[in-house]
């Protein structure tokens, strides 16, 4: 027998229905869940914290396998599929970031174009951990464009993999191990030992999303006036001189299907990293946010069909099996 079962399907529609609050409502101006989880792990790193990366390695597994747990509970209590349904596209909305991280862009891209390089450089840390402050206009475009290709990963293509895979349970484990990354995962001399569990976490569970991700921005090029060719070209020849084994990656495609050159060296707190040359085009203009947007928008719309496709397929292979 072939038929789907009511999970799959209840997730399917879940992705569906919790993609579409992000694009409607986007982030909850306030009790947001994500902003919650950071407050308890912020509050448990003070507690925990010592330059040890065991200690570290605890923390964030029993922050991570606490969201795992919640996530089960979560399911459990929605067994029917309405239910169901209702729980995954609460929890998909929670967790995607899109509507925000486009209407960062689109500010940004708005300053720049009016001449307001100062909020720009004030606007753009919103997205971005350099320093900005003796950035040009076309430097802030770069950094701009850089933080919404590594986050249209981050924040719409992984969550929604994994939601397709493991359910509300991917859902909020890959969030919370993103947070944490985003929280401790830095190369500064207090995290580089407590934070390396974290980092190296999320690095495991983004290295199939950002791969996904870098496909579909090839195959959006086109809407950007690129070719798939140019964009999987850049991915080959340069992802893998950027220190992320996952964000050069999606940037190198971005890069190569704008037409652009991306990377270079970025100051940070307390140091200064090269980041390599991703893409042989022009170098970034401030039109070119409005480009990436789009991009942007087209990839994510993309991977929702593949993560659909997956929750799907996945009942599809469990009832054949049966």
């Amino acid at each position: 027998m072939t038929t789907l079962g009511a999970g799959p399907r209840a997730t399917a529609a879940g992705l569906l229905l919790g993609y579409a609050a992000d694009v409607v409502l986007g982030d909850p101006r306030r009790g947001h869940p994500v902003a919650a989880f950071g407050t308890v792990a912020g509050a448990l790193e003070r507690r925990v914290w010592a330059p040890d990366r065991l200690r570290g390695t605890a923390y964030a597994g029993v922050l991570v396998g606490g969201a795992v747990l919640l996530g089960v509970g979560l399911e459990r209590l929605g067994r029917a599929p309405v239910a169901r349904v209702l729980v995954t596209a609460a929890a998909t909305w929670a967790v995607l970031g899109g509507r925000s991280l486009r209407r960062e862009a689109e500010t940004v891209a708005a300053q720049l174009e009016r001449g307001d390089l100062a909020a720009a450089r004030v606007q753009v840390t919103h997205l971005v951990g350099r320093d900005t402050t003796r950035l040009d206009a076309d430097e802030v475009a770069r950094a701009c464009v850089e933080s919404v290709a590594e986050n249209t990963s981050d924040a719409v293509v992984a969550p929604l993999l994994w939601g397709a895979v493991a359910g509300v349970p991917g859902l909020l484990a890959y969030r919370a191990a993103n947070t944490l990354d985003a929280m401790v995962g830095h190369r500064s001399e207090r995290y580089r030992r407590f934070g390396w569990a974290a980092a190296r976490f999320d690095d495991l569970l983004n290295l199939g999303p950002a791969r996904v991700a870098g496909l579909l921005a090839a195959v959006a090029a086109p809407l950007v006036g690129g070719t798939p060719g140019a964009a999987l070209g850049a991915v080959r020849r340069d992802a893998a001189q950027h220190p992320s084994p996952n964000a050069g990656v999606v940037e190198a495609s971005f890069a190569g299907a704008l037409g652009v050159r991306l990377g270079g060296v970025n100051a940070y707190e307390g140091h200064v990293e090269d980041r390599g040359t991703l893409g042989d085009g022009r170098p970034v203009a401030v039109a070119d946010v409005a480009r990436t947007v789009r991009l942007a928008r087209a990839t994510s719309l993309l991977s929702l069909a593949v993560a659909v496709g997956l929750a799907l397929g996945r009942g599809l292979v469990r009832r054949t099996s049966a």
